[in-house]
């Protein structure tokens, strides 16, 4: 019985010993303290201005929302075109139904505001 769980024993052991190796090969060979440049934030060759710690707008929550919905209607959608010929009439009504209100919610969204970005 234990034979079987060996070959993941030893996986486990090789795993253990080749992370102490790494690690204290980096200890040794690495680069004691890393240059001041090293802890400034910097992304897209743009240097950041103001502060991280501002509020963001509630709009970009309402466009994450929105965008997730839809998203995840994608992922809806797929399946049900692989199978569309075996489903019949009554599937693509079911999936027209699905699609109306997702339309509906879109339309009610645009109606609110909610796509206006000012």
């Amino acid at each position: 019985m234990m034979e079987s769980y060996l070959p993941i024993f030893v996986h486990l052991a090789l795993v253990v010993a080749l992370t102490a190796l790494l690690l204290s090969a980096h200890a040794l060979l690495g680069r004691g303290r890393p240059l001041p440049g090293k802890a400034e934030p910097y992304e897209s060759g743009v240097w950041p201005i103001g502060s991280a710690q501002e509020p963001v707008p509630i709009r970009y929550y309402l466009i994450a929302m929105l965008f997730l919905l839809f998203d995840i209607e994608a992922v809806f959608l797929y399946p049900w075109a692989v199978v569309a010929r075996e489903l019949k009439v009554l599937g693509l009504i079911e999936m027209l139904a699905f699609v109306g209100v997702l339309g509906l919610g879109l339309v009610y969204a645009w109606k609110r505001g909610a796509l206006e970005w000012q």
